[in-house]
């Protein structure tokens, strides 16, 4: 520190010690990157008020350039103007040496800019985003030549502040735009006398600057203005202030000068209340998954690709804040072991615990959400809870508000208009009517502070339904319509109102209603969602079969009659009762049902029924966790389904021709395609994107495609029409083959990993069955699987494909209208099953944990026979 301004601060020690409260001044030190935490929580220690104040002067005097600077600003934001002006003469230039340590990468007339007008300097972790910098940046230049104001809006903790300190952090900006300097003053929420405070102290700092006689404060707001417009007028031509955190049109009234402004707020509104020109910058309320970890990673002092696991659910569960990130981060720093700690507050929405001191306005999470709402008036705050119940991600239109606030649909769009100025809530505008939603931080903020009303919110909507719709439901089809067939059930539900539930899922009105707009699907996951909490667990099971067989006819159009599908039912069931009633009233206005009599002996055993593709099904399989069905076909495309209800997860074209197999890896992660184009391809099993094509390769049709069984070395096996270049491994992360299996010389029908992925058996036109050593990608054995058939026929024996036993000791294979049995090592023939000669085996496949093998036939049978001996045990 240079000897004048070290000497200053001796020589006024005693009158700043007396007067300062160190806790006011430490976050803004903290924030200018001069004094570190473990140095303000020293000063914290202390037990009373000066002697922190002595400590922090000590610290201060052990310092450079930079600790008096940030002293002083920090002095003249808390509005100690009078002490602020005992440093103000000696304020020190920033020398050569001290300017290097600076991270902001101004230059020296930047940074000598910004201190001077009370800017603060970047945060300790600090990482930047170019897109929206240069937006606002975009519009500052748009007051180069005339007075005005920009607007920098969102919701709370998404970075404003930072953003529009960085904003100005360019010399081109500065010189430019802002010749006469930036000046920044701290606003937040303020009564009128706080205004004058702040008013004061920025009139103070500019007259300081211009070394004027020092001239009696202005003693009311109006006296203030004049003040501060004959400064921006005739002093500071063609500079900018820099408002930060306003909250209140009446305050930001009293900084209407004529001068050029750039502010930071929640609500976008606030500048409808001043003249001039407006632009404005909205910020979005996540950093993006890729900068979140990187300030996490800066936080503990790591690369990003070496974070733990909970890193990324942590970004994940805070949708990219950037406040929550740093909060977390911050105490990271201090607590590295705490990850999981961390991570289960934020899962458990305590947001209480995620707290930490730094020079944010909030220390925890929950004071930054809830300064949002309390600004509101009483009865609008009120109606913000009712957004509680709203489910996570879920977009409600006005209509729906209006019916459960009971007020007119434009009363509630000014009401939402509201909610949206003040980052509240945001307005999907890719829809008419609108939509609205929550940000999931501020849906968390809100079920956690009313987690005891929510049984009284869900069923506040439900009465209000039931009023509104008294004369029977919604069927425009609209998104209001629709809004309550998705989601009356989940508030019915979580109402505790299990007879209105009760009532509604099991009347078939409901299915056919909801069916006809939404789809069976829809209809399937009101019982797997709700049925635990039935008392009738036997009636929910029947409708949810009922539905699981039957669904694929409710996509039917015309759409068919639910009453007599109804009435296909078991009598015993109460979905053929509900249907019988249904019909009876019916037929007495003319209506014809017919009623199945001998269908009590029958007993379905299907348990799930869609209809997947336009075409023919060629080939689907389960994930590895069983939660999902994958299916390919004729129409070139990819499907993937829920096991529980059928619902479509993912629908696209994957290939220019006939899909003709699809495998889910050992993860789940991924699902590869083979086709009739030659190509073999990549997808991501959640988003279904591309990840890779491999297509140089195989020159004919690819026929089938296998991961290996387990995650130890994952690969993915593929075989081909080719003559010679007909079986392949591929490494899922390298765009070519790792190994080309050489062996058979015709067309390679199927490919099967063994269970502990050791061996690889291929089926082929040429008559045989090869084992191969995954390791080496080396032929194994080789089984003559023509020889055993009647060697006098002429017909060609075509091998289809193979299955291995758990235990790999033994492979079963089938080829025309048989499947046999093999020992692994010895590959003697251990058994065969035959059918009758007019059929053939179409595909087997050997059960994981039983001896039984599924055998399906070409006369559309299904056969499960004994993997030891050969009759067939059911059919």
């Amino acid at each position: 520190m240079e000897e004048r301004a070290r000497s200053c601060l001796l020589r006024h020690r005693d009158t700043l010690q007396q007067d300062i409260k160190a806790s006011y001044l430490m976050d803004h030190m903290v924030s200018d990157n001069v004094l570190t935490h473990d140095e303000e929580e020293k000063v914290r220690a202390k037990p009373t008020r000066k002697e922190q104040a002595v400590t922090l002067i000590d610290l201060v005097l052990q310092k450079d350039n930079r600790a008096y600077i940030s002293v002083y600003n920090a002095l003249i934001r808390e509005s100690y103007g009078d002490l602020a002006s005992l440093l103000q003469p000696d304020l020190p230039l920033i020398s050569p040496e001290a300017q290097k340590s600076f991270s902001d990468g101004g230059t020296p007339y930047v940074n000598t800019t910004l201190i001077e007008g009370g800017v603060p300097q970047r945060p300790v972790v600090f990482v930047t985003r170019p897109p929206l910098v240069n937006q606002i940046r975009e519009k500052l230049y748009r007051l180069q030549d005339t007075t005005g104001w920009v607007t920098v809006f969102g919701m709370a903790g998404s970075g404003k502040s930072v953003l529009a300190a960085e904003a100005v952090r360019d010399e081109a900006v500065i010189k430019e735009c802002f010749p006469g300097g930036v000046h920044w003053l701290s606003i937040g929420q303020l009564e009128l006398p706080g205004l004058l405070v702040k008013i004061q102290s920025l009139c103070f700092r500019l007259e300081q600057t211009l070394d004027s006689s020092s001239q009696r404060p202005p003693n009311s707001i109006e006296e203030a203005k004049d003040r501060l417009r004959y400064l921006m007028l005739y002093k500071y031509p063609r500079s900018l202030l820099i408002l930060d955190d306003i909250w209140d049109g009446a305050v930001l009234k009293a900084f209407d000068v004529q001068c050029r402004v750039l502010l930071t707020t929640r609500d976008r509104s606030l500048v409808d209340s001043v003249g001039g020109q407006r632009f404005e910058v909205h910020v979005e309320s996540g950093l993006g998954h890729k900068k979140a970890l990187e300030v996490l990673a800066l936080y503990v002092n790591k690369k990003p690709e070496d974070l733990p696991d909970q890193a990324y659910s942590i970004v994940r569960e805070c949708k990219c804040s950037p406040l929550v990130v740093s909060l977390i981060g911050a105490l990271l720093h201090d607590f590295p072991d705490r990850w999981d700690y961390y991570l289960r507050q934020l899962k458990m929405k305590q947001f209480r615990r995620i707290r930490k001191s730094s020079s944010y306005d909030y220390e925890a999470l929950d004071q930054a959400m809830d300064a949002s709402i309390t600004v509101l008036q009483e009865d609008y705050q009120e109606l913000y809870k009712d957004f509680t119940v709203v489910k996570k991600d879920v977009k409600v239109p006005a209509k729906v508000l209006s019916i459960i606030w009971n007020l007119e649909l434009e009363e509630v769009e000014d009401m939402l208009q509201e909610f949206v100025n003040k980052s509240l809530l945001f307005r999907d505008c890719t829809h008419r009517p609108y939509l609205y939603y929550l940000h999931d931080l501020q849906l968390d903020f809100l079920v956690e502070q009313n987690r005891s009303r929510l049984q009284e919110l869900h069923s506040k909507v439900v009465r209000q339904y039931q009023q509104f719709y008294r004369e029977g439901p919604p069927i425009s089809g609209d998104q209001e319509c629709l809004y309550w067939f998705r989601y009356l059930t989940y508030h019915m539900a979580n109402a505790g109102l299990t007879q209105e539930l009760y009532t509604l899922i099991f009347s078939l009105d409901w299915i056919k209603t909801k069916a006809q707009l939404m789809g069976p699907v829809s209809v399937i996951n009101d019982y797997v969602e709700h049925g635990a909490i039935l008392e009738n667990s036997e009636v929910c099971k029947q409708f949810l079969e009922f539905l699981s067989v039957n669904g694929h006819h409710l996509e039917q159009k015309p759409f068919p009659d639910v009453v007599q599908l109804g009435l296909s039912q078991p009598v015993s069931s109460r979905v053929y009762q509900e249907a019988q009633l249904l019909a009876q009233q019916q037929t007495s206005s003319g209506a014809l049902y017919l009623d199945w009599v001998n269908k009590s002996s029958l007993e379905s055993l299907s348990r799930l029924v869609i209809k997947p593709l336009q075409g023919f099904i060629y080939y689907a399989c389960f994930s590895r966790d069983g939660l999902k069905i994958a299916s390919c076909g004729s129409d070139n495309t990819l499907q993937v389904f829920r096991v529980t209800s059928g619902e479509k997860l993912l629908d696209f074209r994957a290939h220019e021709d006939e899909v003709l197999c699809c495998a889910f890896s050992p993860d789940d992660r991924q699902i590869a395609t083979c086709s009739s184009d030659k190509k073999v391809k990549l997808w991501n099993a959640e988003k279904g994107t591309l990840i890779r094509t491999f297509d140089e390769e195989h020159e004919e049709q690819v026929n089938h495609c296998q991961f290996t069984n387990t995650r130890r070395r994952i690969l993915l096996a593929t075989c081909s029409n080719d003559s010679v270049y007909n079986m392949k491994l591929w490494n899922p992360n390298r765009q070519s083959s790792q190994n080309t299996l050489f062996g058979h010389m015709e067309p390679v029908s199927h490919c099967c990993f063994s269970p502990d992925d050791t061996y690889l058996s291929t089926s082929s036109s040429d008559g045989t069955l090869k084992l191969w050593e995954v390791s080496s990608a080396n032929e194994w054995k080789s089984i003559n699987v023509q020889g055993i058939l009647d060697e006098d026929e002429e017909t060609e024996t075509i091998v289809k494909c193979s299955s291995w036993s758990a235990d790999c000791r033994r492979i079963f294979c089938a080829a025309r209208n048989a499947v046999f049995m093999f020992d692994v090592t010895t590959t003697e023939l251990l058994s065969e099953i035959r059918t009758n000669r007019l059929s053939t085996v179409q595909f087997c496949d050997a059960c994981p944990n039983s001896q039984l093998v599924a055998v399906a036939l070409s006369h559309y049978a299904v056969e499960l026979s004994h993997g030891i001996s050969a009759p067939a045990v059911g059919c």
